[in-house]
């Protein structure tokens, strides 16, 4: 990967924003922690990073706050310097309800964080980069529920859908910089936000008979291909979506 990089991982205290910072310390990277309430597990995933051999720095950000973004991206710089990687997790998972049910409340709390937060971030990171043009990645955590839709997550799905062509429109205005931003889709992964179906192995397998890999997919997995996208193996890889799905999103209009 070359020299030494800044790599910042919001919502890197738990799920694959924490499986992106591992695989970032194992690169030798220096890694910022962004993390938004639980201060332990950023330190766990700190405590990651070191073990793979990078090194870490948490600091706190909630991403839906123009504020708090500016401030942790100035806390990453003062630590590592600008980053040329950054791999935007943190979100909030659909309200689970019909839209004649969902509150306006609810509505603009996942657009805030799903969607106006990576543009804040993603406003930042490039903000960070100035006029450099050597190399650097964005990626941003999508979904599969950017393309497919589900009942009860048109917030989710808006968001995300949203966030598909905030890609693409980043990947056109920065190319010029040598800055490469694409998104990854994952379908189920055993993360804290599938707590029910980390927790509950009946459960778990039931929903797992839907996907044609029969099972669920690992932070790990998602992780990898963030790395790969970060790396000169993708140099000519931009305003992409990468699917991690199993196969999940491919049975759309199976069954009637």
């Amino acid at each position: 990967m070359g020299n030494t990089r800044c790599v910042v991982v919001t919502g890197a205290e738990s799920g694959i924003g924490a499986a992106c910072a591992a695989a970032f310390g194992a690169t030798g990277a220096d890694v910022a922690i962004f993390y938004l309430k639980d201060a332990a597990r950023a330190r766990q995933s700190a405590d990651a990073v070191i073990a793979a051999g990078g090194r870490a720095t948490t600091v706190q950000c909630a991403v839906d706050d123009e504020t708090s973004v500016e401030a942790a991206f100035d806390a990453a710089e003062a630590a590592f310097g600008p980053a040329s990687v950054a791999i935007n997790s943190a979100g909030v998972n659909m309200a689970g309800v019909p839209l004649r049910a969902m509150t306006a409340e609810r509505w603009q709390a996942t657009i805030a964080t799903d969607l106006t937060g990576a543009f804040l971030v993603s406003r930042r990171f490039l903000k960070g980069r100035g006029t450099a043009t050597d190399p650097a990645a964005l990626i941003h955590i999508s979904s599969i529920h950017a393309a497919v839709a589900r009942a009860g997550g048109a917030d989710y799905c808006a968001a995300k859908s949203g966030l598909t062509q905030l890609v693409q429109t980043l990947a056109i205005e920065e190319a010029p910089r040598g800055i490469r931003v694409n998104a990854i889709r994952p379908g189920m992964i055993l993360t804290p936000m599938n707590e029910r179906a980390v927790d509950d192995a009946a459960y778990r397998a039931s929903l797992e008979k839907n996907i044609p890999m029969q099972r669920a997919g690992r932070p790990e997995e998602v992780a990898a291909m963030a790395r790969w996208l970060a790396s000169d193996e993708a140099a000519y890889v931009t305003g992409a979506s990468f699917t991690i799905d199993g196969g999940l999103s491919l049975l759309l209009g199976q069954g009637a």
